[in-house]
């Protein structure tokens, strides 16, 4: 019985992975013991769950109808087991959070801080993307994100306040190149843009006029996925830049860039915490969304 259910979850982690290395890491053993132990369940059930390439792994028909008929029941054992061990405990073990770069707010660290002062056997583990994915798929315990892209299945608790977008460029480029007084003007101009990957478009630059929504495709001079990188080129004078004016706060205070057409730019609601619903949540995610409910920004 005991090896039925580490081979169950073996099975689990190489299906999710679709890579016994990477399975290995999630479970903390090796490829040779992952493959091992896949091998005894499949001889148990007597048919193979797994197809094996040297490029590939993916699922047989039965590993396919086997996959669906036991993760669900396998989550809810984990779930029973987990809040039988928090119900005399503190709040611990590892919490695994995916945050967008720019929430600002959340990322500043005083929040994250505060809740590691407040629970210090708890360990965050932190991914910065701005890629959308399943984060129960992935392994994620919460994510951070803009609240338009969070799935309606999902709880979501507001962290910041809200938020707007605004173009932006230094004063030395401006002195150059003028300054644009309406969105679509900035075909006109060398703009620097933004794309979450290589194989996908440069984002949509959004604006409102007269309570309408539009979007102005620019054709970039320079595309990158970085922010840091988006700011550093406009504070150089390389052209008009795209983002959140609470990213573009520290150097708009400083003088390194000017905000522009922010008349275009009204306020929309911000990032949320957000995790999927369960019955019962575990106790270090409990911890944290009850954290950041009493958080006042001190």
């Amino acid at each position: 019985m005991v090896d039925d259910l580490e081979g169950i979850s073996v099975f689990l982690a190489v299906a999710e992975a679709r890579n016994f290395r990477l399975a290995g890491e999630r479970l903390g053993v090796t490829r040779s013991a992952v493959s091992q132990a896949l091998q005894r369940l499949e001889d148990r059930v007597g048919v193979a769950l797994v197809q094996r390439t040297t490029r590939s792994v993916s699922l047989t028909e039965a590993g396919e109808v086997f996959f669906d008929a036991v993760r669900p029941s396998v989550r809810q054992v984990k779930d029973a087991m987990q809040t039988v061990r928090e119900m005399q405990a503190r709040p611990s073990g590892l919490l695994r959070i995916t945050v967008s770069s720019i929430a600002e707010n959340f990322l500043s660290g005083t929040l994250l801080a505060g809740f590691m002062e407040t629970c210090p056997d708890i360990k965050l583990d932190i991914t910065i993307t701005d890629d959308e994915f399943d984060i129960v798929e992935a392994g994620f315990d919460a994510g951070v994100r803009l609240g338009e892209v969070i799935e309606q299945d999902m709880i979501a608790i507001s962290v910041s306040e809200q938020q707007r977008q605004c173009a932006a460029a230094s004063r030395s480029y401006l002195e150059r190149r003028g300054h644009p007084r309406h969105p679509r003007e900035l075909q006109d101009h060398a703009c620097i843009g933004w794309r979450p990957r290589p194989d996908t478009a440069p984002y949509r630059w959004e604006f409102t006029e007269n309570d309408r929504d539009f979007d102005v495709s620019v054709d970039p001079t320079v595309t990158t996925n970085d922010m840091g990188m988006m700011i550093r080129m406009a504070c150089a004078g390389a052209g008009i830049t795209f983002g959140m004016v609470e990213t573009f706060q520290p150097y708009i205070e400083r003088g390194e860039l000017v905000p522009l057409l922010e008349d275009f730019c009204p306020p929309f609601p911000g990032f949320y915490l957000y995790y999927p619903r369960r019955q019962r949540q575990p106790l270090k995610l409990r911890a944290l969304v009850d954290y950041v409910r009493r958080f006042d920004g001190r």
